[in-house]
């Protein structure tokens, strides 16, 4: 079941991860191993989690890789089922 309106995972990072730690985005990007510019993007909702980056967080917060593979999952799926109507498709039946 699909959450309803799921916040993008960026929003999840400051507010849970960085604001709790105190974290400045470029102290936390350096903390991760990226740039400034990649992790604001994620922050800002411009960029998506990708695995490594999962991975990363996973070691710098000590959690799961597939808690924030799956964030991005639920968010990316719920905005596409906004445009389902929108889609042309065909249902496929056996003959």
């Amino acid at each position: 079941m699909l959450m309803h309106n799921p916040p993008h995972p960026g929003e999840v990072l400051r507010e849970l991860c960085l604001e709790p730690l105190g974290l400045s985005v470029t102290a936390a990007a350096e903390a991760l191993g990226v740039s400034r510019k990649t992790l604001s993007a994620i922050l800002n909702g411009k960029a998506g989690i990708s695995p490594e980056m999962a991975i990363r967080l996973s070691i710098a917060f000590d959690t799961s890789a597939e808690s924030w593979l799956n964030q991005q999952s639920q968010y990316e799926l719920w905005h596409a089922e906004q445009h389902r109507k929108e889609l042309k498709v065909k249902k496929l039946v056996a003959a």
